[in-house]
């Protein structure tokens, strides 16, 4: 027998977590949280149509919050097996769970103050010591090296492409005396992209879960330092504030890295950068330990200091630090998350600046329903932030090309001639994107699907 049930990313670009049942075994591939509007957020609470003790393993393909922030409220729940991700995948999950629980109970604290909760008292997802506990379920294992699950069952990892240590997850299965072979693709990143290297294709199997974030669409492949020279001109002539919301993990790195290098070979156009996010800069000193993978080396030497913290780069940790921010004219660049505009940094700066002229708002990926920056993608003229309606006034930019997630084309050229033997499903998409990707994939062959969330499906 070999089943997989889809507890999250089913018809939703969140909640990733993927059940396999096979040879006596029970893995859970990714196990994330629920991002976005608060019917998805509310799903977080209930627990999974599964027993986390039954559970034998999970294996992480990243370390994004909607592939493993559900890993605490996992273990509080009785799961007390490994944790299987790369070594830099461990760091940023490390740091990732940690702020999330953080902030799981300061939301819960600020909510009891305020009176506002149905709960009496509110609590907490989970807590700092939940988070603790799922840190050290963690196991390191390396890329492209096989490693058992259970008698029967194996697992290796492939290069994503995506963030710092990500992974296309192979499951081998030995029923029988026969093999079956899934592949998770994860979240499949860019080709050529900075900080990553490409994507590795697909293998031969007979099953695939894709993802398809962008499976409708393109990304801009225009040069990003055309696009960033462009922006960062025009701060400079009108003296405005380049505000680039980005998620602390990944983009705000990739941002640092292009505005570095772009301001390299346009020495007119450098201005302090200020990094405002506490985890960002964790985040980033993660990425400059791992120089191998994330191609840091070329920069430093072109710089002849720091890959990333140039002399014109100021780290903000603390909020006063941030709040500072708040009497400096520009030209400069803040960059600060969250990266929908969901929370955060971005907010404050948001309200003191998204109603001058002079500002640039830079929307550099995947912003999803019912968010800010879905809204100010959409052309909203007024923005609610803290209760108050702020007029965007501010130049309103959106660069696909910046997001780490594969678009049509480049899922397609990463999938190549492979076509499973049994079955494709198609997760991680809004219901419109990973419609059209399944019919597209059938009209290759493919006997595709988009999973039904909480629907076993027999292989």
């Amino acid at each position: 027998m070999l089943s997989l049930t889809f507890h999250g990313a089913a018809g939703m670009v969140t909640g990733s977590c993927t059940e396999v049942d096979t040879v006596g075994a029970r893995v859970l591939v990714d196990c994330g949280l629920f991002q976005g509007p608060k019917a998805l957020r509310q799903r977080n609470w209930k627990r999974p149509d599964i027993e986390p003790r039954s559970v034998d393993a999970v294996v992480l393909t990243h370390a994004h919050l909607d592939h493993t922030g559900w890993l605490p409220r996992l273990v509080r729940n009785g799961y007390d097996g490994p944790v299987f991700a790369t070594r830099a995948s461990i760091e940023l999950t490390e740091l990732i769970l940690r702020d999330s629980a953080k902030i799981q109970e300061e939301d819960a604290d600020y909510a009891n103050r305020k009176g506002f909760s149905k709960h009496h008292p509110a609590l907490p997802l989970y807590t700092r010591e939940d988070a603790e506990l799922a840190i050290k379920r963690l196991v390191n294992v390396e890329y492209d090296e096989w490693f058992e699950l259970h008698d029967g069952l194996r697992v290796r990892l492939h290069q994503a492409g995506h963030i710092l240590g990500s992974g296309h997850l192979e499951l081998e299965a030995t029923l029988a005396d026969e093999q079956r072979r899934v592949f998770f693709s994860g979240d499949v990143g860019r080709y050529d992209a900075p900080l990553v290297p490409d994507p590795e294709s697909l293998r031969a199997c007979d099953a695939l879960v894709v993802e398809s974030t962008y499976g409708d669409r393109e990304h801009s492949h225009s040069p990003e330092e055309v696009v960033f020279e462009h922006i960062l001109r025009r701060a400079v002539t009108e003296g405005g504030v380049v505000l680039f919301p980005a998620f602390a993990v990944g983009r705000s790195q990739q941002l640092l890295y292009l505005l570095n290098r772009t301001m390299l070979e346009h020495r007119d156009l450098e201005m302090p950068i200020h990094l405002d996010s506490p985890m960002a800069v964790e985040a980033t000193r993660i990425y400059e330990r791992h120089p191998e993978e994330s191609g840091l080396e070329e920069l430093a030497l072109r710089r002849g200091t720091g890959p990333v913290y140039g002399d014109n780069v100021y780290l903000h940790r603390t909020s006063d630090e941030s709040k500072a921010l708040n009497s400096l004219e520009g030209p400069r660049v803040i960059v600060a998350s969250s990266g929908m505009l969901t929370g955060g940094r971005i907010l404050h700066h948001l309200k003191q600046r998204l109603g001058d002229s002079r500002t640039t708002l830079v929307l550099g990926g995947f912003q999803a329903e019912e968010t800010r920056g879905r809204r100010l993608e959409e052309g909203a003229k007024f923005l609610r932030i803290h209760g108050q309606d702020i007029p965007v006034k501010a130049h309103i930019e959106r660069l696909t090309g910046l997001s780490a997630h594969a678009d049509r084309t480049e899922l397609l050229r990463w999938i190549g001639d492979v076509v499973p033997t049994r079955r494709t499903f198609v997760n991680h998409g809004e219901p419109e994107p990973a419609r059209a990707f399944a019919q597209e994939l059938g009209t290759r062959g493919h006997t595709a699907v988009v999973p039904e969330l909480g629907r076993r499906y027999e292989l």
